[in-house]
């Protein structure tokens, strides 16, 4: 993003802990105007205005914020942060012009809605993008109902404000019954550069991470394990040249987490009435950061995962990652509880307030520990405790294909496809066997997995046995008639998700997405994806203008969504049938690794 640097206005540097919590005034800049040299208007946050109808007007320009006590320059939608929310009705066909008075090309890009291809607003794939001084006319018929969210696709543009909650309201009537709606949109803000930051990362990648092993971890270590033991974990790690802590690329040190535009310190609200039903239309609309979301004191019934209607399932916690929604709906008794969000590094946290009048607050959890990497984490389904050969002091590197008699290639009874008598298709279920890609190997990829598991039922590192009712992948079923196409693939696409954190390179099969060719697929056709996770990061994986059924290991249909978390070491695979003819995006929803090139073109024909 072009920045007015002569408009940036430093303030004396804040303590850390100010520094996560941020500002209680947090952007909001009319009592200190006299700060600004270039105001040309005060950012609205924490209160998203509502725009509905069939024709709507988005104006993006820059507009001061001030969340840490630094006033910096944010990209906003009609001056707001987070952007309007958009309510629309399903079936109406909709027209948004969009104006662009930045000095930058920008983009909207409408997140999880079927819509043609040519209004799915990504620059280079779907159009050209919107140029300085150009209005853009979206034009589309809603198709579903739900909670989406829509953001810019250009550049680093969302990181800086560029986003907002979309609700679509079902044509045959609400089927969730609830007494009070909030939408609460998670997000990261930095007062650095988004591409100072990614450069940064470039150099070092755990410059942001402060959660690194030291001395008090070794000594921990030797009084649970023993001394040789901690001495042997450390030469594990550092034999794998990775870091057992590396959960997010940035952190608190940079980060300010946000809750509908605001601080923790800054407290958004929403009310309710003792006895009501409250529906929260929870979407992380970060850039970078995964949540893992709680109330305490309250049980969080899940309704709806990325805008389709799911079973209910109760649970005290859920964690996801920027692109995914979740409806939820709680019952409060008391006065007041905090909506508590933190980080999956644990290094910081979003918060508001659920009250029955405004200016109560509740207490606000301490974060979590931070957990390490297991080994399940990085090696998947491999049985580390009866494999021979597996002292973890004699590995070297992750290259687990070097691995003497660890080549699944040959092992029988691995190939689903190959087994007699468990089907009649070997495309009823998804294939197991880790097939590496050629261009895998080399240096844009520092670790394969050839043991993948498949475990939906895993909440992911942080979250195991934590005496929490955590929602994972498995809980989740559709309700009846989401899942609409119960066809046999006829055929599957296997990719794995890789990466070199050394060199901060992020890619598909190898592939930074500049040296890739497109996905093809035919329209109307029923086919499997197989996603597998080489790396030691969880990713969102975002596929446009199709939805993405997600299934068990053993071929049963579980879910819809739009975007899919995968695991380090996991594979996981779903339906998709691709009814509109274009060319879409796919990628992870983490917008750095998106930027350093895990991206692919999906080409329908």
């Amino acid at each position: 993003m072009k920045q007015d640097e002569s408009a940036l206005i430093s303030r004396p540097r804040l303590s850390r802990r100010l520094f996560v919590k941020g500002l209680a005034a947090g952007g909001v800049l009319s009592a200190m105007p006299r700060l600004l040299s270039a105001n040309t208007n005060d950012t609205r946050l924490g209160s998203a205005p509502v725009l509905s109808g069939k024709v709507i007007t988005l104006v993006i320009a820059e507009t001061p914020v001030n969340f840490t006590g630094v006033t910096r320059m944010a990209t906003t939608i009609n001056g707001s942060i987070p952007a309007p929310t958009l309510r629309l009705r399903e079936g109406d066909e909709v027209t948004i012009r969009v104006i662009n008075r930045l000095s930058v090309s920008t983009s909207i890009h409408w997140h999880g809605i079927i819509l043609p291809y040519q209004m799915d607003g990504v620059p280079g794939i779907s159009f050209r993008g919107i140029a300085p001084g150009e209005t853009f006319e979206y034009r589309f018929t809603l198709k579903q109902s739900g909670t989406y969210w829509y953001h810019s696709h250009t550049g680093f543009q969302e990181m800086t404000g560029m986003y907002g909650a979309l609700i679509v309201e079902p044509l045959e009537g609400e089927s969730i019954q609830a007494d009070q709606d909030h939408v609460i949109q998670l997000s990261d803000w930095t007062d650095e550069s988004p591409m100072s930051a990614f450069s940064k990362l470039k150099v070092q990648s755990d410059v942001y991470n402060f959660n690194q092993p030291v001395v008090g971890d070794f000594l921990r270590d030797a009084s649970t394990i023993g001394l040789k033991g901690a001495f042997e974990k450390r030469k594990m790690w550092n034999q794998m040249r990775m870091n057992p802590t590396d959960l997010a690329d940035l952190s608190a040190t940079t980060f300010t987490y946000l809750m509908n535009g605001m601080t923790p310190a800054g407290n958004w609200s929403g009310l309710f009435n003792k006895g009501e039903r409250v529906r929260l239309r929870f979407i992380n609309g970060s850039s970078n950061s995964f949540y893992d979301v709680r109330i305490p004191g309250l049980s969080l019934s899940v309704v709806q995962a990325d805008g389709q209607n799911v079973k209910p399932v109760s649970v005290d916690e859920f964690r996801f990652g920027p692109g995914e929604t979740y409806d939820v709906i709680v019952e409060p008794e008391g006065d007041a509880y905090t909506i508590f969000a933190q980080s999956m590094d644990r290094s910081g946290y979003a918060s508001g307030t659920l009250s029955v009048r405004p200016g109560l607050v509740a207490p606000v959890p301490e974060l979590d520990s931070v957990e390490w990497l297991t080994m399940t984490d990085m090696m998947g389904a491999m049985d580390h405790g009866t494999m021979k050969g597996m002292d973890q002091s004699n590995m070297k590197g992750m290259d687990h294909s070097a691995m003497k008699g660890m080549d699944h290639s040959t092992m029988k009874g691995m190939d689903h496809s190959t087994m007699k008598g468990m089907q009649t298709n070997p495309l009823e279920v998804p294939s197991q066997t880790a097939r590496h890609a050629s261009t895998e190997y080399g240096p844009s990829v520092d670790m394969r997995v050839d043991t993948p598991r498949t475990n939906l039922d895993d909440p992911g590192i942080g979250l195991r046995n934590n005496g929490r009712r955590v929602l994972t992948q498995a809980d989740l079923r559709s309700i009846h008639g989401v899942l609409d196409d119960d066809r046999v693939p006829t055929r599957e696409i296997e990719l794995h998700l890789t990466g070199n954190m050394e060199r901060y390179s992020w890619s598909i099969d190898g592939l930074e997405f500049g040296k890739s060719t497109p996905v093809s697929m035919r329209q109307g056709e029923r086919i499997r994806i197989i996603l597998q996770n080489d790396t030691m990061m969880t990713h969102p994986m975002h596929l446009h203008g199709m939805w993405s059924d997600l299934e068990s290991a053993e071929g049963e249909l579980l879910v819809r969504r739009h975007t899919l978390s995968v695991q380090p070491a996991q594979r996981v695979s779903f339906l998709t049938t691709p009814h509109d003819v274009g060319r879409w995006a796919w990628h992870c929803h983490l917008l750095f690794h998106m930027d350093a090139g895990m991206f692919r073109e999906v080409v329908v024909s």
